[in-house]
């Protein structure tokens, strides 16, 4: 497993990033440990988290994940790059989420004792809060640096103008800026390559992005025809918003056109899928997860796939209506 380079910074990190959301609830805990252990075996050594994960669960599943990945890093903690996210609801009270100073600092708090930790290595704001100024949540991020409870801060779920004006903000008043930024980005979802990718490459920004393979339907196992399968697309309120995102005709149709390039170059869909999304010279580390440890063989093997150009620039053609923006349905 090739290494690379946060963004800007000095820390090394596998090309493939582990994606932990399904822990503690569509997998249980020796799931999860056997999917830990796989990935630890491919050569990945960067592990993101949340502290509201499980997704898909409810309030008494909320931190279950982070508990999970605590557990498992005992005795090996130094081996580990660990990353993981605050904003969302931890708790009933409404200055339990969000990203003002009281919520970051009980939030990291709560996460390293679930993660049984003394410092975090990345941590990411969840969302954006639009109630919080920018400038509180900079400085509360700045403090943790400080403290030695954290070692580099991002963001996910960002806007472009916000992730640019955040990184202003935090270069004018003298603070830890982000290092890093989580959006989503696959061959179905491709509208921040007009410009946050830009913006992060030119600024020195890591990309980690999630759904590199929209929620498994680029895996290419799934029908139109029929109920969406239990997993990612059935889980609760993240079924739905899956369903959403990628459960429709117009992405059927082109999970089918890419298939024949998929067997022309060899490999399985998901492989090539990831290794795409790799590719782009912005991207840092792909987040890839799994149900079942056997599933990660697809997205681990895309880490020794070089794209031929011609076959980039294929992919590319057939998908190029997704970074527009969203077509008519």
């Amino acid at each position: 497993m090739d290494h690379t380079r946060l963004g800007r910074t000095g820390l090394s990190v596998s090309r493939l990033c582990l994606g932990t959301m399904t822990f503690g609830l569509q997998c249980d805990e020796p799931t999860s440990v056997a999917i830990l252990d796989r990935a630890s075996e491919g050569g990945i050594d960067f592990i993101d988290s949340s502290d509201v994960y499980p997704l898909g669960g409810d309030p008494t599943t909320v931190g279950r994940t982070e508990e999970i990945l605590g557990r498992w890093l005992a005795g090996k903690r130094d081996r580990y790059i660990v990353a993981t996210k605050c904003f969302g609801p931890t708790g009933p009270a409404p200055f339990d989420a969000g990203n003002s100073r009281k919520h970051i600092l009980a939030a990291v708090d709560a996460s390293l004792r679930r993660l049984q930790t003394d410092y975090i290595d990345l941590y990411q704001l969840h969302g954006y809060d639009r109630t919080t100024p920018i400038d509180e949540t900079l400085r509360a991020l700045d403090d943790l640096v400080r403290s030695g409870k954290v070692r580099y801060v991002g963001c996910s779920n960002f806007l472009t103008y916000q992730l640019v004006r955040a990184v202003g903000r935090s270069e004018t008043l003298g603070l830890a800026r982000f290092d890093s930024v989580q959006p989503r980005y696959n061959l179905l979802f491709r509208q921040i390559e007009r410009e946050m990718l830009p913006f992060c490459q030119e600024d020195g920004v890591g990309v980690i992005p999630y759904n590199p393979i929209a929620g498994g339907l680029l895996a290419g196992k799934h029908s139109r025809s029929a109920p969406a399968p239990e997993g990612r697309f059935s889980l609760g309120n993240a079924g739905q918003m899956y369903q959403s995102r990628y459960w429709h005709d117009r992405e059927f149709d082109t999970v089918e056109a890419l298939r024949p390039l998929a067997d022309e170059a060899g490999v399985s869909l998901v492989t090539l899928a990831v290794a795409w999304v790799m590719a782009h010279p912005a991207v840092t580390a792909p987040i890839i997860g799994a149900s079942r440890p056997e599933q990660l063989a697809d997205s681990l093997a895309a880490a020794e796939l070089v794209l031929d150009r011609e076959v980039k620039d294929r992919l590319d053609e057939l998908t190029h209506e997704y970074r527009m923006g969203d077509a008519p349905r």
